[in-house]
């Protein structure tokens, strides 16, 4: 049986691996340990990822559920 994404947002930082790190931030709908997993998928290799420790607003939930994700799904947020 597959386990579930489920239906929350979780906020993921990565960082380059290059000489001068970039970053970026990602959204994810899924739990937090499968965030993770799902956003290093999209990035290149050698990238490294953590959690951002963030409550998100209602009305940043709101602005996020306009990206319209599917459970499961990620995306990189505007710099």
């Amino acid at each position: 049986m597959a386990e579930s994404f489920g239906n929350e947002f979780t906020i993921v930082e990565v960082t380059s691996d290059d000489e001068e790190p970039k970053k970026q931030t990602w959204l994810a709908l899924a739990k937090p340990d499968q965030a993770l997993t799902l956003v290093l998928c999209a990035v290149p290799e050698g990238w490294t990822a953590q959690l951002l420790p963030i409550s998100l607003t209602e009305r940043q939930r709101r602005l996020f559920r306009e990206v319209k994700l599917q459970p499961g799904e990620v995306y990189k947020l505007p710099e």
